[in-house]
């Protein structure tokens, strides 16, 4: 029997649609078949919220097939979702599968989430204070003496930064004077804090373009929009971040009678298309993920995970 703490976290990332979901169920009963008990965390930044399921497309309970599931559902619409918190959670469930001879399974495609969970990677904290007093300083100064400020403390974030881009400029020297360090010393190095596999599943754009309509057409037809009216009741428009995932204010335009159901559905995929390219865009960068091919099919696909992991 293989002993589980000697494996990797398994992480199964990348783009929306991609079929993350469905292929972790697959490997975690895969693995349990010889043996290993496998625990699932969502890396999903709207997935936390209550309520938000259709549109996710969270993974029901009856889908689960009894695998326990971490990290969905824990806010309420009304909360602020942070990655510092999401990765002090996360730390804490891995550290509690591990503790129970389980081994996580990370899934999901929000990006900075994915790598708060994996990398060393620190959030250093905020003073209002501080960060209104900088505002104001560069609200009189100008972008360019701003940048110049950072550039004699942090030179290497200066590098980094542009000085139009005044909130980073601003966030570096709240940093630097909250914390004594750089912010460049902040900043996410591709290092694991413990080992770990990264699984990416890879379409085509046009398959995946496909996979993005076919799934909002299933999102609709099973109650996305009825989802959507409910959570208006209970403040979805004024929330301050549950309100910016993707379809949402495409659905509740519908039901202000703003556009129609047809346009509703043009309006979601078009919105996940593009979320789906930002996402290629960032999981591309990483090198350390081993991509599957989408269209070689389940059998394939866990058939190399699991060598992958060193099982047969």
């Amino acid at each position: 029997m293989v002993d589980s703490s000697k494996l990797p976290i398994v992480a199964v990332v990348g783009l929306t649609a991609s079929g993350k979901s469905g292929f972790s169920l697959q490997l975690a009963e895969a693995l349990g078949e010889r043996g290993i008990t496998c625990e699932i965390i969502s890396a999903d930044a709207f997935q936390l919220y209550r309520g938000m399921d259709i549109g996710t497309a969270k993974v029901s309970l009856e889908e689960r097939g009894g695998i326990p599931h971490h990290l969905l559902d824990v806010l309420e619409l009304e909360e602020k979702a942070s990655v510092a918190t999401y990765q002090r959670s996360c730390r804490q469930v891995i550290n509690e599968i591990r503790a129970r001879k389980a081994l996580p399974i990370l899934v999901g495609g929000s990006g900075l989430y994915v790598r708060a969970a994996l990398d060393e990677i620190e959030f250093p904290g905020t003073d209002s204070a501080v960060r209104e007093r900088i505002t104001a300083q560069a609200a009189q100064l100008g972008e360019e003496k701003m940048h110049q400020r950072l550039a004699e403390v942090d030179p290497e974030s200066a590098a980094r930064i542009f000085p139009s881009n005044v909130r980073r400029v601003i966030r570096a020297l709240e940093v630097y004077e909250l914390t004594g360090k750089k912010f460049s010393a902040t900043m996410p190095r591709r290092e694991y804090f413990q080992p770990t596999l990264q699984l990416g599943i890879s379409w085509p754009l046009a398959v995946l373009d496909e996979r993005i309509s076919e799934r909002t057409a299933q999102m609709l037809a099973h109650g996305f929009i009825e989802e959507v009216a409910q959570l208006e009741k209970q403040g979805l428009p004024d929330t301050p971040t549950a309100c910016r995932a993707t379809g949402y204010q495409a659905v509740m335009d519908y039901l202000a009678g703003k556009i129609t159901q047809e346009e509703t559905a043009e309006q979601i995929s078009l919105q996940t298309r593009q979320l789906a390219r930002k996402q290629r865009k960032w999981f591309r960068k990483d090198p350390r993920i081993h991509w599957l091919d989408g269209e070689a099919g389940r059998f394939a696909n866990l058939d190399r995970a699991l060598t992958l992991l060193g099982i047969k």
